[in-house]
């Protein structure tokens, strides 16, 4: 560098300055900024939670009320088809009804209908003709003996409104002997609502399919009966999974709010529970304010302090550049760097070396000065720093940054990152290459460490889902090169939410965690891989495993956490904690149409199989020539 370019840069420090302290105060409010967004979007995801929370609990609520009147309804049907509709049969039922009515708080009507539409218990509890009504019309005409919810109906004898749940029974010779039809109204749902305290402005409402209100709590009696079907929750394709996230303006009271909404997989309902943006937001918005004004007091001082750093940045430069002016001056700077500098000539021996080599290898600078300056870099890597230098030799590369690995003289081996740029003498022809290089060995182990989060679950230490899907596909591809087997366990632990609802959350985690470890214990090869799929669900990848091999390790499995010991007190299975285990086992190349997905699904239908035959069991999917190609086509 000339002495004239060194003085024009001195001369535009004080820009620089200004500049920088100007940056320094727009990324400080752009920080600051970003951070209180941020914390506004974490209370709206933690309110998002709560509301899913609540929308799942009452969803189950209302799917467990319709389940209880259609016990007492099948049991009805029952002796109905065995006694037959008589009149002294249907004395004995009337009470029966008129009991269970009184004994539970959630029945709002029960009542019996022949095959006419006429009542034979509790007339015009619900309507007055019932020989059209949809659910009479549905029995009537066909000939499955499902439960059928109607659309939700006011009450002729108290105006209330109602959900039905109504299933027909047969005569002797089988044609259509009528309907039990029990129903459940919106002020015992409305009631039940008001236990849940989720804000002062929150709201919980229970809708029919096509959006007609069932019950609401606040102000039932206001919005009871009204149709929300033509709003975006009904409308819009986005919002028609089964659960989801909502932000909205409410076309009943005009609020803007932050719901969840979760669509019954059983039954066609829809439990929206919302709580007021506004009043979710006030404590943060004051908080956010106040803690902006600390922020704009703090780039108002740093303004004023990078204002008399800019007048005395312009005062000292003459003294500046009489130094520049000195080639003592390169050395300095050197010497009170953090850094180690070096000097490189053009025979690759090392010229000059900063004190700061003791700090940054180990070694003082007057071991260094005359020896190879890439004597110490790892052999791995002492090929791709060769070539950089050779090229800044040739005059090909003016400067350049490289990573590599060091020895050091007490820690074996370092990471160093290295700025190197080419010297030139007054006719401008190559005379060496000065490097400045640091350690960051810790940037280097901060970066393996967060490669290993990324793919590992925090709580149980196994592969999260990332991990599985990477490997999944890795392994798919290799058995089909191959021309192996593939396999795949699904587990699942019995009953865990009832174990959470028993023991509590962390009780919870800490059987995961258990059940995890006995998971990772049937690990027997390098390529075998065991991951958390998601909640209380693993899964076990087994590369090069046939379907029997698959089944072994998968029993291994089940006993392995049967007679771990841990309690579980509410599981049918036993009482103990225990898992459904389901096993697939493909060839690739035998399967040229099918993927991934298709061995993830037939394991997931064989957990389910296991699930359905009673849990604690093993299940395998047969055989996936089959299988497969079913799965496809679904």
């Amino acid at each position: 560098m000339s002495l004239a370019s060194q003085r024009a840069g001195w001369s535009r420090l004080p820009l620089r300055a200004a500049a920088f302290v100007v940056l320094t105060c727009v990324a400080i409010l752009g920080v600051s900024g970003w951070r209180e967004w941020a914390a506004r979007d974490q209370v709206l995801k933690g309110a998002e939670t709560e509301m899913a929370n609540v929308a799942r609990s009452l969803t189950q609520h209302a799917e467990d009320s319709l389940d209880l009147l259609d016990s007492g309804v099948v049991g009805v049907v029952s002796r109905l088809e065995m006694d037959g509709a008589d009149p002294a049969t249907i004395g004995k039922l009337r009470n029966l009804l008129e009991a269970r009515k009184k004994a539970i708080e959630r029945v709002h009507s029960l009542a019996i209908i022949d095959e006419k539409g006429n009542w034979l218990t509790s007339p015009g509890t619900i309507a007055s003709t019932l020989s059209d009504d949809a659910f009479f019309r549905h029995h009537q005409l066909s000939p499955k003996r499902d439960a059928y919810i109607g659309h939700p109906v006011k009450s002729l004898v108290d105006g209330e409104w109602v959900v039905t749940l109504s299933r027909r029974f047969n005569k002797p010779d089988g044609s259509f002997g009528g309907v039990v039809l029990a129903a459940i109204g919106s002020r015992y749902l409305s009631h039940f609502y008001e236990q849940f305290e989720i804000g002062r402005n929150s709201s919980v409402t229970l809708m029919y399919g096509d959006g007609l209100i069932i019950a609401r709590n606040p102000n039932n009696e206001k919005f009871v009966g009204r149709n929300i079907g033509d709003t975006p929750l009904f409308r819009d394709p986005s919002l028609q999974r089964s659960n989801g996230a909502h932000q909205f303006t409410s076309p009943l009271d005009g609020a803007e709010r932050v719901s969840f909404y979760k669509r019954s997989g059983r039954y066609p309902l829809v439990l929206l529970a919302t709580v007021d943006k506004d009043e979710l937001l006030a404590p943060w918005r004051a908080a956010a304010i106040s803690r902006m004004l600390y922020v704009l007091a703090l780039v108002m001082l740093i303004a004023i302090i990078g204002a008399v750093l800019v007048r005395q940045l312009q005062r000292g430069q003459r003294m500046a550049a009489a130094l520049i002016e000195k080639e003592a001056h390169f050395r300095l700077l050197a010497e009170g760097s953090s850094d180690m500098v070096t000097r490189i000539g053009l025979d690759e021996r090392l010229r000059y070396v900063s004190p700061s080599s003791n700090r940054v290898v180990g070694w003082r600078p007057n071991q260094l000065i005359g020896t190879e300056a890439l004597a110490g870099i790892h052999p791995e890597d002492r090929p791709h720093v060769q070539a950089i230098v050779d090229a800044m030799k040739r005059g090909d590369a003016e400067e350049a940054r490289v990573t590599y690995r060091n020895v050091h003289r007490q820690k074996s081996e370092v990471w160093l990152e290295s700025t190197m740029r080419v010297t030139r003498r007054e006719d401008g022809t190559v005379d060496g290459v000065v490097a400045i290089s640091r350690d960051i060995t810790e940037q280097k182990q901060l970066e393996t460490r967060l490669e290993t989060l990324a793919i590992e679950d925090s709580l149980t230490g196994l592969a999260n889902r990332r991990r599985f899907d990477e490997r999944l596909k890795e392994e798919w591809a290799r058995a089909y090169r191959d021309r192996s087997s593939l396999g795949l366990l699904m587990i699942d632990v019995d009953h865990f939410k009832a174990y959470n609802d028993e023991y509590g959350h962390p009780a919870g985690d800490a059987c995961l965690r258990v059940v995890a470890k006995t998971i990772a214990a049937e690990v027997q090869r390098i390529g075998d891989l065991a991951a958390r799929y998601g909640g209380e669900e693993f899964a076990m990848l087994l590369p090069n495993t046939d379907a029997a091999g698959c089944a072994r390790v998968g029993e291994r499995i089940r006993i392995a956490i049967r007679d771990a010991g841990l309690v579980h007190a509410t599981n049918p299975a036993g009482q103990g904690v225990t898992v459904s285990v389901g096993g697939a086992a493909c060839r690739p190349a035998a399967e040229r149409t099918a993927g991934t997905s298709s061995l993830v699904e037939a394991a997931d239908r064989a957990l389910y199989a296991a699930k359905d035959a009673g849990r604690d069991r093993l299940m395998m999917s047969g055989e996936v020539m089959n299988l497969l190609p079913r799965a496809s086509g679904q």
